[in-house]
C-alpha cells in the first residue's frame, strides 16, 4: 500500500482516539449524574460498577488505538526505507 494511505490512516486513528476520550468523558459525567440521583444504595452501587466497567472499556479501546498508531508509524518507516533502497 502507498505511503499516503498510511498517513491518512494515522490521521484517522488519532481522530478516533480523540473521539474515544470524549466518549469516555461523557459516559463518566452521565454515570456520575446517575449515581448522584439514584434513590437506593443498591442502584448507586450498580451505577458505580457500570461507570467503572464503561471507563475500563474506553481505556482498552484507547490503548488498542494507540498500538495501532504505533504499528502504522512502524509501517511508514519501513515503507520509507524500502523507497530509499529502490
Amino acid at each position: 500500500m502507498s505511503l499516503e494511505y498510511y498517513r491518512k490512516r494515522l490521521v484517522e486513528l488519532r481522530a478516533q482516539v480523540t473521539k474515544e476520550r470524549e466518549a469516555k468523558k461523557k459516559d463518566n459525567e452521565r454515570y456520575a449524574a446517575y449515581v448522584k440521583n439514584a434513590s437506593s444504595p443498591s442502584s448507586k452501587a450498580s451505577y458505580r460498577k457500570q461507570k467503572i466497567d464503561h471507563a475500563a472499556s474506553h481505556d482498552r479501546r484507547i490503548e488498542s488505538l494507540k498500538r495501532e498508531i504505533e504499528r502504522t508509524q512502524e509501517t511508514i518507516k519501513r515503507e520509507r526505507e524500502r523507497a530509499k533502497r529502490k
